[in-house]
């Protein structure tokens, strides 16, 4: 087994650390157990089971570093890795930037792991294929997909007297469903750290429905659209406008949050003001370690306050520099949402484009946040609150932040990628282009 208690990950990093002739160590230890299985054709085609585990060095003298990592974890082994850090620390040359590891922290007790997640079995992992494989071939539709599940666990430790672990497990299933006759396809993705929260036979569902409706799809013009975005077609704009809340980025006048003439638009009012994100570590739905890779302790922290900038991420080296305090960056990514449902948003659409999935999402400006991408896996067109017929897929042109000022209807929130986000109903959103693929 690749994963160890709290104790016995402490004994295993206190035996590494008690090796390091270094002005400072620090030590990570993680290891894992992980099944899967992939299917495609509507047949099975692989399963698996993995386990690793690993432990890193990183070795400093003065601002000199050097790093060394190794997967035995028997004494002598563990007093080879940290000399070899030691030797390339030595040769290695000074980080301007460098910064001594923390001390001591206090860490809130996570709530990551789930016993049922841990004890998944291979025939639990064929029963999720067969909820998709099944009624796929009943529906003269072909299946491809992939359910991964994992235990996990990570420590560290340094020379300063930190110590930190935390435990973990995850479940991801995503499933593409295509018609036999080759027009139509539906798409579906579901993470959870708890698998009693998941459903393969909903999940799988939706994607069939998905791939029927798309059948035949009819080409509309480009333009300026009102748009319902499920969750899965927002979070990787959302997710890239989470990257440009980082104070450094925005000082050196590198990001969308750089204020014309100097500084930060920290404070500034730069979407609807319905719009409220934030992060939490100890949310049920998403909860994540309440430390990061640093060794900060993470708390919940509000970014966007009713469309105002509270918060930028600052690394400790550049809040040493700005003479403030350091502030860890989101580990989820969490939107206030409404108590509309999907079909709540399509009913209040006169005329619109339902959107399942964006993807090949590319930067275009990263001053105004502008990004391109394709629609996929089920486009639609709503006309009197209705879905009337699907719709070819488009290139896009968009910024989050246009997108978040155009805002009309905020829906429930969906666990997306370990995040929390809302169905959203978005008008003017930009379509540049058609596109053949189905």
């Amino acid at each position: 087994m690749a994963i160890y208690t709290k104790e016995e990950a402490r004994q295993i990093l206190e035996k590494a650390l008690s090796y390091s002739t270094a002005d400072t160590c620090e030590i990570n230890l993680g290891g894992s157990e992980s099944g899967n299985i992939r299917y495609a054709r509507n047949t099975v085609s692989t399963s698996g089971h993995r386990s690793n585990q690993n432990l890193s060095v990183q070795s400093s003298f003065g601002k000199k570093s050097g790093s060394a990592s190794i997967d035995e974890f028997d004494d002598e082994s563990l007093r080879k890795v940290v000399q070899r850090a030691e030797e390339l620390a030595k040769i290695s040359p000074e980080n301007p930037e460098f910064m001594e590891p923390l001390g001591p922290q206090s860490y809130d007790d996570a709530i990551t792991y789930s016993e049922a997640t841990a004890k998944i079995t291979p025939e639990y992992r064929a029963m999720v294929a067969n909820s998709s494989i099944e009624p796929a071939a009943a529906n003269d539709v072909t299946a491809a997909g992939f359910l991964n599940d994992s235990a996990g666990f990570s420590a560290m430790m340094n020379s300063k007297g930190l110590f930190a672990y935390n435990k973990s497990t995850d479940i991801s299933f995503t499933v593409t469903m295509r018609s036999n006759d080759g027009t139509g396809s539906g798409w579906v993705s579901r993470d959870f750290n708890d698998v009693n929260k998941f459903d393969a036979a909903e999940a799988s569902k939706v994607a069939i429905d998905k791939a029927l409706m798309s059948r035949e799809a009819k080409a509309i013009e480009p333009g300026k659209y009102t748009v319902i975005l499920e969750p899965a077609a927002s979070i990787g704009l959302l997710g890239n406008m989470g990257g440009a809340l980082n104070a450094r980025t925005a000082d050196e006048g590198r990001s969308f949050m750089s204020k014309e003439g100097g500084g930060t638009k920290l404070g500034q009012k730069i979407v609807d003001e319905r719009v409220n994100i934030w992060s939490d570590p100890l949310h049920p739905d998403v909860p994540t370690a309440t430390w990061n890779g640093a060794g900060q302790a993470l708390k919940k922290m509000s970014w966007i306050e009713n469309g105002v900038v509270k918060n930028l991420a600052y690394d400790r080296f550049w809040a040493k520099e700005k003479g403030v305090e350091a502030v860890p960056g989101p580990s989820n990514f969490i939107m206030e949402g409404g108590t509309a449902s999907l079909e709540d948003l399509i009913k209040d659409t006169k005329k619109g484009i339902l959107v399942t999935r964006l993807w090949y999402i590319r930067g275009v400006d990263p001053q105004t946040l502008l990004f391109t991408g394709l629609t996929r896996d089920g486009t639609f067109y709503i006309e009197n609150g209705k879905i009337k017929h699907p719709v070819k897929n488009f290139r896009f042109n968009e910024s989050p932040i246009i997108m978040l000022n155009n805002l009309e209807t905020l829906g429930q929130q969906v666990r997306i990628d370990g995040n929390l986000i809302p169905y959203m109903k978005v008008r003017d959103f930009t379509f540049t282009s058609l596109s053949d693929a189905v």
